[in-house]
């Protein structure tokens, strides 16, 4: 049902309208190419006369064509002649299957009956063509030769010398004086007959068939059954119209034949034929901001265009996709291909009993943000597709470890003992509100989150309590459903006693976990909540500058915040601008869904596009997205920052915290928070191991995810045990200032190695990675 969701695979209104479905999209963009060869390729595909059509072609397609909406349809019958004047390659003969032993009769050589007879031969059914005239082609004949040249007629028609089709000219059916055949022998010697004739070519009500209140044969509009169950009719002796539609006729042809076989091997006549002949495409394609152009003239019109007046013509042509989704997502257009092919592939991954999982990457790497839905015409969510993939996973064990490891530890630490923590305001036994910033706005601000907190407390009555901790966004999108559980029951318990405050959260994401998931739990963001009671005394410390609002892509749907952010940077002074997806089809960041942990290069590249959006300093509401667009060197700045600003200080101009820094500051705004405001102390557990780190082995850490904590570990570890490589023999690892050491440690699920060598007091760090195989020895 997700799958059927996604129109890019449906065509064209052009090719649903054309009757017979020809790849015009592919068409055009081959004459684009200069390709005309391809171009004629793909007419020919599905119209057996090609040189005939191409000049007389009524062209129902232009009806559908979706520059109606905005202009003129394109000139597909110009650009159908243009590739058939402009062939260069040897057409290839049509081939047919070995010879059955079930035999058709065609009544009547137009393009009709010849469009049956084709088809039927390539089938492998003999076909005998009876034609009452001496050539073949029915009234195109009647067409002058300046408008349908003879040659191409000829050319087209030669396609039945290398089939098994016996062709009968001036042979009458009929059931009246002048037949040469009788109708009903007809019927008798055949497997099946089709009657693609004018109708004043044959006397109706002779044939025994059943008519219609017109008076002509009575047709099924699907499959051309009349009321004899062997007998088929179609062309001009059902459309009874004085219009020439001669690609109606061809489509009735190939309808015709489709049904012969069927019948002839005892086949529903009905099954799967809905999008048989012309319907409405569901494809979606977006003409927003598409210009107004004229329909190119030829300039000599009775020789049609000239390639470069092809090519213009061509030029027009909106090539129509959907692909909304594509176009605004790095992750979806990283893989290279569109939702309905990757909820195929993650079905076929979930089902997958052995062999290699290759759709890991594209499960694991969507942010899970909800962008594509919002953009999408019928809201196919890949988010949703791929969290509960990762359940599932999960639940069936099949979530390979290594995927959302750090992310997973460092919600740990969050919700530990050096972060978590659940107080009164001081001097309080009772809190109204509780203030719950969030873990990653304490990684990435603390001072901002404390002056907040003080703020808050000074500002509002009643008692504002504190809650620090994770929300438990990380399990929830690495799919550990009852690991995020858990930390919900953790973190409503420490609700529960503080009293059932209403939750205050600094942290986006963490408002939509609570709203979404503690239905129990009062929540307000502080953005709506500063918007009512007005920002600290003194915020507009920050000269007024332009700031590049980007909306967090977890308040999707919280106009309200949308609104409240806008109107405190408005009292503030500062100028608004809106980049181009912004409030409900606004883009992550690259943290959301842990993308930055499964796929770092996606990452990057979805940072790298938005913050190339504008010149502008980027305002966040989140602290992970002020750090991620820091991070690759945009100037962005914390709104929580902003509001404490003052002096010199330049928050758009702070540098992103590393990963190691990032655990500091949180532990480090708990023990300086209990000491100052409630007067306790806590002892730092933290492993007393001095490291000095080179800038460029920094990089490598960060880039590496692995933390000053791991490394004096795995230090801490070879040192207490001696379990350590030592180069004696003076070469790799040897350094002037003393010996180099490799030493492993694997406190959990990670083994790490670092080399390093003793200094004064400490250790200097040269190198570290990690792995997640266990070495036994």
């Amino acid at each position: 049902e997700r799958e059927a969701k996604c129109v890019q695979e449906n065509p064209p209104g052009c090719t649903a309208g054309c009757p017979v479905h020809v790849d015009i999209r592919g068409m055009i963009a081959a004459v684009r190419k200069g390709d005309y060869a391809a171009g004629f390729a793909l007419f020919r595909r599905m119209v057996p006369f090609p040189g005939i059509i191409s000049r007389i072609c009524d062209q129902p397609c232009r009806q559908a064509c979706i520059r109606n909406r905005i202009d003129e349809p394109i000139l597909i019958g110009a650009l159908e002649k243009v590739c058939v004047d402009n062939n260069d390659k040897p057409i290839p003969p049509i081939t047919s299957l070995p010879l059955k032993n079930k035999k058709a009769a065609i009544v009547g050589a137009g393009l009709s009956g010849l469009t049956a007879a084709l088809e039927l031969a390539r089938k492998g059914y003999g076909v005998t063509v009876f034609e009452a005239t001496g050539r073949l082609g029915g009234s195109i004949w009647d067409i002058p030769a300046g408008e349908l040249p003879r040659r191409l007629v000829e050319n087209d028609f030669a396609v039945f010398a290398g089939l098994p089709v016996e062709i009968r000219h001036n042979t009458a059916v009929g059931n009246r004086g002048g037949a040469v055949i009788s109708f009903a022998g007809l019927c008798e010697e055949y497997d099946a007959v089709y009657l693609g004739i004018g109708g004043e070519e044959i006397y109706s009500p002779g044939l025994g068939l059943e008519l219609d209140d017109c008076g002509n044969i009575a047709v099924d509009p699907s499959t051309l059954a009349t009321s004899n169950g062997k007998v088929f009719a179609g062309g001009s002796l059902r459309r009874n119209s004085e219009r020439r539609l001669p690609i109606a006729s061809i489509a009735d042809g190939k309808m015709a034949a489709n049904s012969i076989d069927r019948l002839l091997q005892g086949a529903s006549l009905t099954a799967g034929r809905e999008k048989e002949g012309p319907y409405a495409s569901s494809l979606y394609t977006n003409t927003a901001g598409v210009t107004p152009q004229p329909v190119v003239a030829a300039a000599d019109p009775a020789a049609g265009y000239t390639r470069d007046e092809a090519a213009r013509e061509a030029g027009r042509c909106l090539l129509c996709e959907c692909r909304e989704c594509v176009k605004a997502c790095e992750y979806l257009a990283h893989f290279g291909a569109y939702p309905k092919r990757y909820v195929r592939e993650v079905f076929t991954n979930l089902t997958l009993v052995k062999g290699h999982h290759t759709a890991n990457k594209l499960i694991n790497t969507c942010s899970l943000c909800g962008q594509c839905a919002e953009l999408c015409p019928n809201n196919l969510d890949m988010g949703t597709v791929c969290r509960e993939a990762r359940q599932m996973m999960v639940e069936r064990g099949k979530m390979p470890p290594s995927v959302h490891d750090f992310a997973l530890r460092d919600m740990a630490f969050s919700a530990g003992e050096a972060f978590a923590l659940a107080r009164h305001q001081p001097g309080f036994s009772a809190s109204r509100l509780v203030f719950f910033p969030g873990c990653q706005q304490a990684a990435s601000s603390p001072q901002s989150v404390r002056k907040m907190y003080e703020y808050l407390c000074g500002k509002l009555d009643g008692g504002v309590g504190l809650m620090l901790g994770c929300c438990g966004a990380p399990a929830n999108w690495a799919g550990r459903e009852e690991l995020f559980r858990e930390t919900l029951r953790a973190t409503e318990k420490n609700w529960r006693d503080l009293g059932c405050p209403t939750v205050i959260t600094a942290c986006p994401t963490c408002y939509s976990m609570f709203y979404h998931n503690l239905p129990a739990v009062p929540v307000e963001t502080l953005w709506t909540l500063l918007d009512r009671i007005g920002p600290p005394d003194g915020s507009p410390g920050l000269p007024a500058r332009r700031l590049a609002v980007h909306d967090s892509c977890t308040t999707r749907h919280e106009a309200m915040l949308h609104d409240s952010v806008r109107n405190i940077l408005a009292r503030l002074g500062h100028e608004i601008e809106e980049l181009p997806h912004n409030r409900e089809t606004t883009v992550c960041c690259g943290y959301g869904g842990l993308m930055l942990f499964a796929d770092r290069e996606v990452a990057r590249k979805v940072v790298a596009r938005r913050i190339g959006e504008s010149r502008a300093d980027y305002l966040t509401y989140c602290a992970m997205c002020r750090d991620n667009f820091a991070g690759q060197g945009k100037r962005a700045v914390y709104l929580l920052d902003l509001l404490f600003a003052g002096g010199r200080d330049d928050p758009a101009g702070r540098p992103a915290p590393g990963y190691s820094e990032r655990r500091e500051n949180r532990a480090r705004l708990k023990r300086e928070l209990l000491r100052d405001l409630w007067g306790e102390t806590v002892t730092d557990t933290q492993t007393e191991v001095k490291l000095t780190i080179p800038a460029d082995v920094r990089r490598v850490l960060e880039d590496r995810m692995i933390l000053d904590a791991d490394v004096a570990q795995v230090i801490a570890h070879a040192e207490a045990t001696g379990d350590k490589f030592a180069d004696t023999a003076g070469d790799k690892f040897a350094d002037t200032a003393g010996g180099r050491y490799v030493a492993c440690h694997r406190p959990a699920g990670v083994t790490y190695w670092v080399e390093y060598s003793p200094t004064d007091g400490g250790y200097v760090v040269h190198n570290a990675y990690s792995h997640r195989i266990e070495i036994l020895y």
